[in-house]
């Protein structure tokens, strides 16, 4: 049967005034002629709404995806790479880790809780996805200045949604991090990580299921909510108007999350599945389509099924509505009675809606006829490949030659110590993540606060430890460098609790890549991100590519996000970065250069955000984390922490906070400015302390793998001593630190 263009009356689904339909669905000229050429025919209007959903950045990643693909994507821990749901590495006893990340920040600018909490249930769906259990969320954040009320506004709904949401379904908020700058208030990123945990050999991986095999969709009912999700907002720059987005964000139920995480889970270990697919971007269109493409098969869809909670949906919107906590599983014929009874004791819908055929065409029935008859590949992987152009900005060597280290101080070190360590980007962040459960579940042995979260596989002294980073700051001035540090200190903060790191995941936010400028910082840290994962030996098991977060004048940060997994051989041996007792030596692993460039001390205390972003060494960085894991398997620290924003003097300072104790060092050794040794964020170092009478042992390891070494002091008392430059009571500069966020949130109760 020929699907003409009147197939589908649905006026919804009609054109801005003055333009094309295919235009207010972001689809360009050229991607509509490609459409017309694929069909042989005109589209009607339920195939141009699929199409321009599958064809959506999110989902086709036609800016990205021939940049993506220099990245490497194997190694001894891979299981599973890019190109699933999400990544698989093998962190031993059968047991399999599953991770991904992904962005939810254009939903979550125009409502911050529904658009937190979904990208949280969406994440986790993904991993779920994948036959595992959900077992940890991390959620790297970014907003606006806390001054402006909206950045108020906008950081307390996200962590009511993350905190709401995560809570609800039992999955407990392990990690992340939470910056501020002025580009992400109009455009707040948020990004979250999801972590499951399955035995090796039931995961669901590679091509699934076979001509005949029932479409079954699980969960809850379809409405119109979140229609336009990944071509509306996904795909295009943020206007002013936002509450005329408001439709195109999905919402959430967690307790139905929760039941469908059980019921799949059960599902699995009954064999019940031969396949399972989140319903997220582009709903039912993509699940239906990538499950057909992945088989290499088409399907059939009967939209007549799909229970709705909504009278009068159109084709189009039961296809592409994103509405939550529902997955479309792949059943053999034989199984569809039995996954029905197993979804009922949860008190969940199972309903087959269709089935997988040979032919690879998608086929669409509704109301007695076929309202869309299209190619599954060509939905699900022939989508638009752009190299966009790309152009250095004319303005970057002038910033950079702006360095930081040139200027004096506007007042004392003291003063410079107290700025940087109550700025919001270095400052305690208890007020967010005390709102979120981070122990549920039971594995958490390190959580929020920590360089890096720990959690136990169960029944074994085995652990995966998991940590998220990214800095704007250093993605603005020089993107490649931004790439690379994003993976560096990543796998540093998993080094430094003892643990091999493995293998990342990433999220990587952008501007609008038709500009040629924002094109070449992405292409740069994308080379950024390759080269210093083939270094440290990391491989890509997957990610996201998060554009077009601008609006007016204002774009984010180049802001590269990743997220790491490293394992540790046994957790009773992981390292803490708090200072345990008085009397231990402290010192300084790595070497301190006097880069202010790009640094927390350059923009709050000097108002520039501007020079040269701190080198990065490949060889030394991973020589420090081979040091840092040998040390754990010795049981050599007492201590470890990570060098890295704010500098030595922060590093000193969240030691001596974590610990309740002082300590008294002396800098001289560094031979450079006192300003830059302690504030300066040089890559690859770390501030540990051995355990008594092991000193000796920590300067000879430290020689064996090349990594310098310097004492510069010893833990003890109640004040922070910098030897001939200042002292200040622990006490006055913990609440300085802690104290940040908190009274900036709440401004608004006493400007009330």
């Amino acid at each position: 049967m020929t699907v003409g263009p009147s197939a589908v009356p649905d006026e919804r689904l009609g054109p801005m005034p003055g333009e094309p339909l295919h235009r207010s669905l972001a689809l360009t000229d050229e991607e509509y002629e490609d459409i017309v050429a694929r069909l042989g025919r005109e589209p009607n209007r339920t195939e141009l709404a699929m199409f321009a959903a599958m064809w959506s950045e999110h989902c086709s990643y036609k800016s990205s995806k021939v940049h993506l693909s220099s990245l490497p994507t194997r190694g001894p821990q891979v299981l599973v790479g890019p190109g699933e749901d999400a990544g698989v590495v093998d962190v031993g006893e059968n047991v399999a880790c599953v991770f991904k990340m992904e962005s939810h920040s254009h939903p979550s600018a125009v409502e911050p809780v529904q658009g937190a909490a979904t990208g949280v249930g969406g994440i986790v769906r993904d991993v779920l996805a994948m036959g595992a259990r959900p077992v940890a969320l991390l959620d790297p954040l970014r907003f606006g200045p806390l001054e402006d009320p909206r950045n108020r506004y906008l950081l307390a709904g996200v962590v009511s949604g993350i905190g709401g949401y995560g809570n609800c379904i039992g999955v407990p908020t392990v990690g992340g991090e939470v910056r501020f700058a002025g580009c992400h208030g109009p455009n707040p990123t948020i990004n979250v990580m999801c972590v499951g945990f399955a035995p090796a050999e039931m995961l669901l991986t590679g091509p699934r299921g076979a001509s005949g095999d029932a479409l079954v969709l699980i969960g809850a009912s379809t409405g119109r909510d979140g229609i336009g999700g990944v071509s509306v907002l996904a795909s295009r720059t943020l206007e002013d108007e936002w509450s005329t987005a408001r439709p195109s964000v999905q919402i959430g139920d967690p307790f139905s999350e929760k039941l469908l995480i059980e019921a799949c889970l059960e599902l699995v270990r009954k064999g019940l599945l031969q396949g399972l697919q989140d319903l997220g971007g582009a709903g039912l269109t993509c699940a239906a389509s990538e499950s057909a493409a992945r088989a290499g098969l088409g399907a059939d869809l009967l939209l007549d099924a799909v229970p709705l909670r909504e009278r009068g949906m159109e084709p189009f919107e039961v296809l592409t509505s994103e509405s939550q906590e529902r997955m479309l599983a792949i059943v053999r014929p034989a199984d569809v009675a039995a996954v029905e009874q197993v979804c009922r004791r949860w008190g969940l819908s199972a309903v087959a809606i269709g089935k997988l055929r040979t032919g690879g065409v998608l086929r669409v029935r509704s109301s007695g006829g076929i309202v869309a008859e299209v190619s599954a590949s060509a939905l699900a992987d022939e989508g638009p490949r752009y190299e966009r152009p790309t152009e250095r900005p004319q303005w970057l060597d002038r910033v950079r030659e702006d360095d930081p280290a040139a200027v004096s101080l506007p007042g004392t070190l003291e003063d410079a110590f107290f700025a940087v360590l109550g700025s919001p980007n270095v400052a305690g962040v208890r007020w967010v993540f005390e709102q979120y459960d981070s122990i549920v579940q039971g594995r958490t042995v390190l959580g929020p606060g920590a360089d890096a979260a720990v959690l136990r596989l169960e029944g074994s002294l085995r652990a995966v430890a998991l940590s998220t980073d990214g800095n704007g700051r250093y993605g603005y001035l020089d993107p490649y460098l931004g790439g690379a540090h994003a993976v560096a200190e990543a796998a540093r903060n998993v080094a430094v609790v003892g643990a091999r790191p493995v293998a990342v995941t990433n999220c990587l936010n952008f501007g609008n890549p038709e500009r040629p400028e924002v094109m070449w910082s992405f292409v740069e840290a994308v080379r950024g991100l390759g080269d210093a994962c083939r270094a440290l030996g990391t491989p890509v098991t997957g990610g996201n590519v998060s554009f077009y977060n601008e609006s007016g004048e204002s774009a984010v940060y180049p802001t590269p996000v990743v997220g790491m997994v490293g394992i540790l051989d046994d957790y009773r041996l992981l390292m803490r970065p708090g200072f345990p007792s008085g009397g231990l030596a402290i010192y300084l692993l790595g070497r301190t250069l006097g880069e202010l460039g790009g640094t927390e001390l350059a923009e709050v205390v000097l108002g520039k955000v501007t020079g040269r972003p701190p080198s990065l060494d490949f060889e030394a960085e991973g020589r420090l984390h081979r040091l840092l894991y040998d040390c754990a398997r010795q049981d050599l620290l007492a201590s470890a922490h990570d060098c890295s924003d704010g500098g030595l003097a922060v590093a000193l300072t969240e030691s001596a906070i974590g610990g309740g104790l002082g300590f008294t060092v002396d800098l001289s050794f560094a031979e450079i400015p006192p300003v830059q040794a302690l504030f300066s964020e040089s890559a690859s170092r770390a501030v540990v302390t051995p355990r008594p009478g092991r000193e000796g042992e920590l300067e000879h390891l430290a020689a064996l793998h090349h990594v310098p070494v310097a004492r510069v002091g010893v833990t003890g008392g109640a004040q922070l001593r910098f030897e001939g430059l200042f002292v200040v009571d622990l006490s006055d500069a913990l609440v300085v630190h802690e104290a940040a966020v908190p009274r900036l949130m709440a401004a608004d109760r006493i400007e009330g």
